[in-house]
């Protein structure tokens, strides 16, 4: 066992205390990230769903594109078949020839009509992506915007966390090394509480019930006590 004296205890109290603090405002301040993050990752969502419609958009564009080249194709088969036929002598191949400009009129209609759904298709898409375009818009500066007033507001917070360190640093300086160690270790597995009272033969950290005797141990004050179940140390504080 270790020996401590009543002033070792009122330092590792001191040390808690700022420990305590420390972990408290840390823990606020990762909560803070996490929502700044959260509103990153909903304007990357937005992002990705824009990008799909601009996708579609390039994708229904380049099927006008395809569309009008077989129109102005097929138009071109058909005159030049009809300016071949004028030059045929021969009857069958008169008639071939004739079948073929035949099905290319045909093909005429259906060909303007798909390009037109096209056309539509295209000038809804365009009209889609502008609109998420100025809601993008508005998202991203809504999301900057509150990101700026998360991060000034968290300034008087990081301010308060270096004074804490800062604290903590102060005080371990004036404790036994050994002791320093023991709390570190303690702090390191038990989110920064490492030193708990006693009260009513209960460790307030897990709340196990005392011994008697290791109670009694414990409110002398001369011996580091370690609570048997979760390891912290122990203290006891006279009643006022």
């Amino acid at each position: 066992m270790v020996d401590i004296t009543r002033a070792d205890i009122d330092v590792l109290i001191q040390l808690q205390k700022a420990e305590t603090d420390t972990v408290k405002i840390q823990s606020f301040l990762e909560t803070v990230e996490s929502e700044k993050a959260a509103l990153e990752s909903k304007l990357a969502k937005f992002q990705t769903a824009h990008d799909k419609i601009a996708h579609e958009l390039d994708d229904v564009a380049r099927s006008c594109r395809d569309a009008e080249l077989e129109m102005k194709l097929n138009d071109e088969r058909i005159e030049k078949s009809t300016q071949t036929l004028k030059t045929l002598t021969n009857h069958k191949a008169y008639a071939a020839l004739q079948r073929e400009v035949d099905d290319n009129k045909k093909r005429k209609e259906p060909l303007e009509n798909r390009y037109l759904e096209l056309l539509e298709e295209k000038e809804a898409v365009a009209a889609k992506l502008e609109e998420h375009a100025q809601q993008l818009q508005q998202l991203t500066s809504q999301t900057r915007a509150d990101q700026q007033a998360i991060d000034e507001k968290n300034i008087s917070n990081k301010e308060q966390l270096d004074a804490c360190i800062e604290e903590k640093n102060r005080i371990a300086e004036s404790l036994n090394p050994k002791l320093l160690r023991q709390f570190n270790e303690n702090a390191s597995v038990n989110a920064g509480l490492a030193v708990v009272e006693v009260k009513d033969q209960l460790c307030r950290g897990c709340f196990l019930n005392i011994p008697p005797q290791l109670y009694i141990e414990v409110q002398r004050g001369n011996t580091l006590i370690l609570c048997p179940q979760c390891n912290r140390i122990l203290y006891y504080k006279e009643e006022q």
